[in-house]
């Protein structure tokens, strides 16, 4: 903000600086040559003046480095590539092996895990300079509450994962991605329940058109799915001992599965967000510094090992005869990487980004994955499909981003909470 100068001040400074300025001609006038040379040569060498923090915050401000935009770029470019890979290399390992060779979903997610807190140990030691061992004194042993209470969220977290795979076992990847942005409205609503936030009528109105979106691109596969089961349906008797062993796809255990892991990742999310807000005390009372986020992640890590392991203890049927890391090949051990490092992507870009970058890389992940499931699994895309997502896209965007200068108009300059956006598959 700029302070305006009183008229007084600004009389008083103007006429210092004018008995300023003529007292120093005259003394100018007065020097001998030899005096004028070593005044002209102080006058060279004198260092300009010092500029406040205001000023120089203001010059950062307004001429962003080209370090900091292609960081960035670099951070798109990641998020695009990690959002798709994780889609399309799951929607891969899903639909090419039949049952008796593909690996065991729970096995995934606990390798998965065990990765993720192994990278946020490496992290937090980086970042407290070698003091691991004392962070986690400090954010586990003396504060067993506190760290309890990431028990909920990584419970979550757990069964949206495990729901995802579902998914992907029976959607193709444009239609899960698509039918997974539906995160955003039931984050919204999650949020006005337990969090009391308000929406705008702009975000409003994006989460209407979000829900017309997901219906169109819902009727439009429904009506492909029927028409594809009676072409099929003839040559069914044909390919049934080829295909024997493929596991059944269900469009509706899909969707159903999308849909609560939407559920499970928005109370997930927005629990985290409470506790993360949450101030808490130490022994003595008194404020404790925030915890890091990569200690929270290592938290969340640790809580989904120990229920997964105990999730696979109870494991029954096949799955439970198929010894542990069955039918992992090179790119299911890819995909663990992909999904372990995806969380710290998002902890980066939150903090180095802001939300017009992730709302692009949404939009763009979509459209890369759908491109390349088209080039790589045959898949068919109408002109219902395409409708559909591009109203759920503008949605997402919009409902997290500004509209338009020449749209918005006189609210373009209003201010807007920002809305926390979500990843894609791992909202960790």
């Amino acid at each position: 903000m700029t302070s305006k100068t009183p008229p007084t001040a600004s009389f008083q400074n103007h006429h210092t600086a004018t008995t300023t300025d003529a007292t120093a001609a005259t003394d100018a006038s007065s020097l001998s040559p030899s005096d004028n040379s070593i005044k002209n040569k102080l006058e060279i060498e004198a260092p300009p003046p010092e500029e406040s923090s205001e000023e120089k915050t203001r010059k950062m401000a307004s001429k962003p480095t080209s370090s900091a935009a292609s960081f960035r770029l670099f951070l798109l470019t990641l998020m695009v590539v990690q959002n798709s890979s994780v889609v399309l290399l799951g929607r891969y390992t899903r639909s090419s092996s039949g049952k008796s060779e593909m690996y065991v979903v729970n096995h995934l997610i606990l390798t998965t895990e065990f990765m993720k807190l192994v990278f946020s140990a490496i992290l937090e030691y980086s970042v407290t300079k070698g003091q691991l061992i004392k962070s986690i004194k400090e954010n586990i042993i003396d504060v067993p509450l506190d760290f309890l209470r990431i028990l909920v969220p990584s419970l979550l977290y757990l069964v949206q994962n495990t729901l995802l795979y579902v998914a992907l076992s029976n959607l193709s990847a444009p239609l899960f991605q698509v039918t997974y942005q539906t995160k955003v409205l039931t984050t919204a609503l999650v949020s006005v329940v337990m969090l009391n936030r308000r929406y705008s009528l702009k975000q409003w109105v994006c989460l209407f058109f979000l829900g017309i979106g997901v219906a169109v691109v819902l009727l439009g596969e429904s009506h492909a799915n029927q028409s594809s089961e009676e072409t099929e349906e003839a040559d069914a008797d044909a390919e049934e001992k080829e295909e024997s062993d493929k596991p059944e796809q269900s469009l509706s255990i899909g969707l159903v599965s999308v849909f609560i892991a939407c559920l499970s990742s928005a109370l997930a999310g927005v629990y985290f967000e409470k506790v993360l807000k949450k101030s808490t005390k130490n022994e003595f009372g008194k404020e404790r510094p925030p915890v890091s986020v990569w200690m929270r992640n290592f938290q969340l890590a640790f809580f989904s090992v120990v229920i997964a392991i105990g999730q696979y203890t109870t494991l029954s049927g096949d799955e439970a005869e198929k010894p542990f890391l069955f039918g992992f090949n090179s790119t299911v051990w890819v995909l663990c990487l992909l999904q372990a490092g995806g969380g710290l992507l998002v902890a980066a870009v939150i903090k180095y980004a802001d939300n017009v970058l992730k709302g692009l890389a949404t939009g763009v992940s979509v459209i890369v994955s759908s491109a390349c499931a088209v080039i790589l699994f045959g898949t068919a895309l109408g002109v219902q499909f395409l409708a559909g997502a591009f109203i759920i896209l503008a949605s997402v965007y919009f409902f997290a981003n500004d509209l338009p200068t020449c749209l918005a108009g006189k609210e373009s300059g209003s201010k807007k909470e920002d809305i926390e956006m979500k990843p894609l598959v791992l909202p960790k």
